[in-house]
Formats: C-alpha cells, structure tokens, sequence
C-alpha cells in the first residue's frame, strides 16, 4: 500500500474532517480513498460511454399533468430491457416520485434517463451510474437453499 501525505489549509481541513466524520469514517484515509474512487468513476464516466453499469434514476413528476403518466410508461416500454425495478411514491395530492433500477450499457442508461427527465412535466430528475464488469462466464447455481437465508422460515 503506497502512503502520501496531503496539505491543505486549515479551514478546508476542518470542512473535510466534520463531513467525514459525520458521514461515519472511522478515518481520514477511508474517506480519501472513496473520494479517489468517486473521482476515477466521474473521470471514466465522461469519457467511456460504451461499458456496462447499474444505475438509479429517481424523478418527480405531477400526475396530474395531461399525458404525463402515459409518456412515461410508454418510455419505460419502449426500454424494458434495462429496467431491473421501478417504485412508485405517492408524496402527496399532485406529485409522485419514481426510483427506477436500471442495467444496460452506460449510453443506453442515460439516453433512457435523458429522454424521461426530460419530459415535459418531470422534474428533480436524477441519475446516479455505478460502472460495472459484467462477466461473460456460465456457472452452476446450486439446489441446496442456503441455511442463512431460507425465506420460509
């Protein structure tokens, strides 16, 4: 494991260390170490369109809106292949909200993401991509349930 050492000034420094530990690092190098990894993932992101990815997509939207509910559905249709989940929330008497699990290539996430966001009526819309390695290879799954995890019990 290589070490370095980091120099900021005070106030910067003690920005960092309150959200750190407020966001629950037991140390300074987690929290580097995860801003390192958010960084890598951004740059990979901008400039790498063609892996594959899971994601979230979550959006507000008025229901109430002509059309609206039906536009969104008919996106969603037209890209089930990448839908994995989808929950529907009631805020209150106008606006919902939707959190869609998404799969599929990067550029497939975020054109779907795109054109329900940029439907005329959603709003709050955000994606959020986590770059994956999808791997190729066939394995067996086997019969036997694991003791840990029966759903009948």
């Amino acid at each position: 494991m290589e070490r370095f050492t980091i120099s900021m000034d005070d106030q910067l420094f003690e920005q960092f260390d309150t959200i750190s530990q407020a966001r629950g690092y037991d140390n300074r190098s987690e929290a580097i170490r995860d801003l390192i990894r958010d960084y890598l993932e951004n740059s990979r992101l901008e400039k790498d369109n063609k892996g594959y990815c899971i994601a979230t997509l979550s959006y507000i939207f008025n229901h109430h809106q002509r059309d609206l509910a039906s536009q969104v559905t008919s996106a969603h249709h037209h890209h089930h292949d990448l839908t994995l989940s989808c929950m529907h929330v009631h805020m209150d008497h106008d606006n919902c909200l939707e959190v869609v699990i998404l799969r599929g290539t990067i550029q497939d996430v975020r054109l779907f993401a795109h054109r329900v966001i940029a439907t005329n009526g959603v709003r709050h819309g955000k994606l959020h991509i986590v770059p994956i390695e999808l791997s190729q290879e066939l394995h067996a799954h086997s019969t036997v349930p694991h003791t840990h995890c029966s759903p009948l019990t």
